[in-house]
């Protein structure tokens, strides 16, 4: 039987061992945190992959949108969906979440709203609580996405 890993450990070893892979390398040059000399890429593509770095609920101004979990999950997520269809991407190519709650208690609400931006079959996710997030935020999410088959 063939593990599924081998895959994976096929484009690592690619990637490690000089086979070239298309890379693509997007700083902020539009969105929330535009020209806000933060020290990381919105997103880069490897592939067919997208790697999104964390959002969180900030308006066009850089501010955190007011009014707690709910108000600031749903100005992430739409954050997310804007980075996503700036690549040409919408939240159905998303196959992997990491949510980070500066309280764990908030983890309900968190999915009350995440429920509106995506559905089933949703991807695959992983939930942490934090000792403290950028800004004061209640909630960061970082995402993986696909580039479909052409």
């Amino acid at each position: 039987m063939k593990s599924p890993m081998i895959p994976a450990l096929t484009l690592i070893l690619g990637l490690c061992c000089g086979q070239t892979a298309a890379i693509e390398v997007e700083k902020f040059t539009e969105g929330p945190l535009a020209d806000k000399g933060y020290p990381f890429s919105e997103a880069v593509r490897v592939g067919d992959v997208l790697l999104l770095s964390g959002q969180i609920g900030t308006d066009a101004s850089g501010s955190l949108v007011p009014g707690g979990i709910t108000a600031e999950s749903d100005q992430t997520l739409k954050n997310i969906a804007a980075t996503l269809k700036r690549r040409d991407l919408g939240m159905e190519d998303v196959v992997k979440c990491t949510v980070f709650l500066a309280d764990i208690s908030e983890w309900a609400a968190f999915n009350e709203v995440y429920r509106k931006h995506f559905s089933a079959p949703y991807p695959a996710r992983s939930a942490l609580g934090a000792s403290g997030l950028a800004l004061d935020a209640r909630v960061e999410v970082e995402c993986v996405a696909a580039y479909p088959d052409p």
